[in-house]
């Protein structure tokens, strides 16, 4: 594994990214920049579809409309946050695999999605007897909950890593 772990960090990539060569100083703060933006669009989207759960907001919009519309959204950005998040993540990936903060983000990213699989294979499988309803069933509640905390503690530890690393 440190084998490979110093293959990333000796790339070419990494080098650029870390603003090692003279003049790519700002590559990594315009990829960071880009990787935050897609996941605002990711927490964004989510906190709405959570909020909704709670019954916060959107109260008189059907869940499955709200869903579906920010949905793909969600994946999209998701998909931008990951591959700018990678490509950042060799600039230095020797201290980022010994980052407990690191390896938090990535655990709790890992829990939110248990938590959706529970939603989708428990509550969301009923939505049609309770898409308009609020409040909504308490598991469906609690799903919307627990990943908006998960989101939170996400971007929490992914912000942390950056001042410790």
């Amino acid at each position: 594994m440190d084998s490979i772990i110093a293959a990333i960090h000796d790339s070419q990539l990494a080098t650029v990214i870390r603003g090692d060569i003279p003049g790519t100083e700002w590559v990594f703060p315009i990829i960071e920049t880009i990787h935050i933006l897609f996941l605002t669009i990711v927490f964004g989207t989510i906190a709405m579809v959570d909020m909704r759960l709670m019954g916060l907001v959107s109260r008189q919009v059907p869940f499955t409309k709200l869903y579906r519309e920010l949905i793909p959204w969600t994946w999209g950005a998701f998909a931008g946050a990951v591959m700018f998040g990678s490509i950042l993540s060799t600039a230095k990936i020797d201290d980022y695999m010994h980052s407990p903060q690191f390896l938090a983000k990535f655990v709790l990213m890992a829990l939110a999605a248990v938590n959706m699989i529970l939603f989708h294979t428990g509550a969301y499988r009923n939505v049609s007897s309770w898409d308009k309803l609020v409040p909504t069933p308490t598991g469906a509640r609690v799903a919307g909950a627990l990943s908006l905390s998960f989101w939170i503690a996400i971007i929490f530890f992914g912000r942390w890593v950056g001042f410790v690393t």
